[in-house]
């Protein structure tokens, strides 16, 4: 199969788990949950929570739509109005429950694929877990006829749903801006990437650096991050240690398979 390597433009740039735990309840098995489906498919999971206390805990389970961008903003919109939510396809019970000290309680839950030959590539939502304090006004376990006024911290988890049909659709990355900042002791190059595609991508990215005269420098790592389309993610390697001087660099996002993304760049670092 022929690798698919997208390389898109040059520019010219100066120095410019298992269990996840907070508060009394924690989540059992991580906060993602992705599964395969055709349309008109259904399946089914279940969400395990504990209670780590020696106090009863309620929660309340609602939904909303997510997506990010590369700034660091996370958006959670009402249910079911991005183009790509998966919300209105799922339903689960309890969505609210109080659970006993040192006890765990499980939200299941029911994906039903619409029948729609258009479906392709990745869907997302969110389940939100969120703990509902006794001095809330919402609480079932608050005290009759006693209101209590303060500050009260609220633990929330945001639980990804996602749908992938079957293998359909394709992750496609664009490469947004990028630019070389330069901190005390520090010379980072940020890479803002779109995923501009139908379906998710979890690339790693890197960057390969050569001289002037063609001589590689060395292989410079970024992280690994989750990209669903209609998402952005900034990347930020480490280049402190590169002498002042012009470069060429490729900057590589490899999603695994045939998909690998690129850009060429010419640096110019001059302290």
């Amino acid at each position: 199969m022929k690798m698919k390597i997208w390389i898109v433009y040059t520019l010219v740039l100066f120095f410019i788990s298992s269990s996840i735990s907070c508060g009394a309840v924690s989540i059992i098995g991580g906060l993602t949950h992705q599964q395969s489906a055709a349309p008109g498919q259904n399946y089914k999971g279940s969400i395990v929570l504990r209670n780590t206390s020696t106090e009863p805990q309620e929660v309340k389970i609602y939904q909303t739509d997510y997506r990010f961008c590369f700034d660091g903003s996370n958006h959670y919109g009402p249910p079911g109005v991005q183009e790509r939510s998966n919300a209105d396809w799922i339903s689960f019970n309890p969505h609210r429950l109080i659970i006993s000290p040192n006890d765990v309680a499980t939200i299941n839950y029911t994906v039903n694929v619409p029948t729609d030959a258009n479906l392709t590539g990745t869907y997302w939502s969110m389940l939100m877990v969120e703990g509902v304090p006794k001095s809330s006004r919402e609480s079932s376990q608050a005290e009759p006829g006693k209101t209590k006024l303060g500050i009260t911290q609220i633990t929330r988890y945001g639980i990804q749903m996602i749908t992938h049909i079957g293998l359909t659709g394709e992750p496609k990355l664009q490469f947004l801006d990028t630019k070389v900042c330069k901190g005390e002791n520090k010379r980072i190059m940020q890479v803002d990437v779109e995923n501009v595609g139908q379906r998710w991508l979890r690339p790693v990215l890197w960057v390969e650096l050569y001289d002037e005269k063609g001589g590689h420098i060395g292989r410079f790592e970024g992280q690994k991050k989750r990209i669903f389309p209609n998402t952005s993610v900034r990347y930020k390697v480490d280049l402190s240690n590169v002498e002042k001087g012009d470069y060429k660099a490729l900057v590589l996002a490899d999603g695994g398979g045939d998909y690998i993304f690129g850009a060429n760049y010419t640096l110019k670092f001059e302290k």
